[in-house]
């Protein structure tokens, strides 16, 4: 992942949680929130001692946080279970011993990849792997929130962005298998009761989504690198419209650092609006925008792929 030197720090005296920060999207986040000033406590099931059931050693929270250490700011991993409200709760009290404040929640607790099976129906699914999805996708989210926010709530101006797949108007659309439809539907509809609820104590809730995200996972899925990724666009169209994890970092650490961020509250964004927004690019200064991609699509139209990168 590409670290810089951060030359702006909006968000310094501030603490953030990235709740499934071992990789991916969550990873990137981690890293722009603490290039931005914040310290940053990274939470995941694999450490360099114990790996998680998606079984990728690869990826660490002890690498996440030293990647936040090169990006120039404040990292802490604690190992963390987030289906485990005990494991939780010290993860939370260790914060408020730390620091008596938590200003930023993010929610991309998930590892569910490796459950999931499209084009199938509900009746095909076992249930016990259906209900793991949910569980990871959506139970998890429930489970920190419900104890992270009293501390969130103690200082105005806190922010939880709940991290899934698609926006409300995106997932309208089948998602082509009955848990996973659920389990990235239930993180929009949290941020917006959430948006709802923490108004009275002056914050702000968001879902936020990447777009064809170039996660760890996905690139060896294409077996690809971050830097041969293009060779896959001839196996899939949509892949010229891909966009690093840094994307959705960035977005990230822009929207928390908007002191106008309450204009977004109870809504669903994607990494390329976000963009158009806030004026920052991906690592190779493009500005991929797959959703606005495939809305016009989905409209009849036949935009070009150039127009959306």
């Amino acid at each position: 992942m590409t670290t810089q030197t951060p030359t702006h720090t909006p968000l310094t005296g501030k603490v953030a949680l990235v709740a499934g920060a071992t990789r991916g999207a969550g990873r990137a986040i981690a890293v722009a929130l603490g290039a931005a000033g914040a310290t940053v406590y990274v939470t995941g099931r694999t450490t360099r001692e114990r790996i998680s059931e998606v079984g990728r050693a690869t990826e660490t929270i002890e690498e996440t946080a030293e990647l936040v250490t090169a990006a120039g700011g404040e990292a802490v991993a604690v190992p963390t279970d987030h289906l485990e409200p005990d494991r939780v709760r010290a993860l939370v009290e260790r914060i408020d011993r730390d620091h008596g404040r938590l200003d930023i929640l993010v929610n991309d607790i998930w590892g569910g990849n490796h459950l999931l099976d499209f084009n199938t129906k509900m009746w095909d699914i076992e249930l016990d792997r259906g209900l793991r999805m949910i569980d990871l996708g959506a139970r998890s989210h429930i489970i920190t929130s419900s104890i992270a926010l009293p501390l969130l709530v103690r200082r105005p101006g806190g922010l939880v962005v709940e991290v899934t797949d698609g926006t409300a108007e995106s997932n309208k659309d089948f998602r082509e298998n009955f848990y996973y439809d659920l389990a990235k539907n239930a993180p929009i509809r949290m941020a917006f009761i959430l948006g709802e609820e923490l108004k009275s104590a002056g914050g702000t809730a968001v879902a936020v989504t990447p777009g064809f995200i170039r996660s760890e996972e996905m690139l060896d899925i294409f077996g690809l690198t971050e830097e041969t990724w293009r060779d896959g666009i001839d196996k899939q169209r949509h892949w010229a419209l891909s966009e690093s994890p840094v994307y959705v970092g960035r977005g990230v650490a822009a929207l928390a650092a908007d002191p106008e961020r309450a204009r977004w509250n109870g809504r669903s964004l994607h990494s390329g609006q976000l963009a158009k927004v806030y004026g920052f690019t991906d690592t190779d200064g493009s500005r991929p925008d797959v959703w606005g991609f495939m809305a016009e699509e989905a409209a009849g139209a036949d935009p070009s792929l150039e127009d959306y990168r």
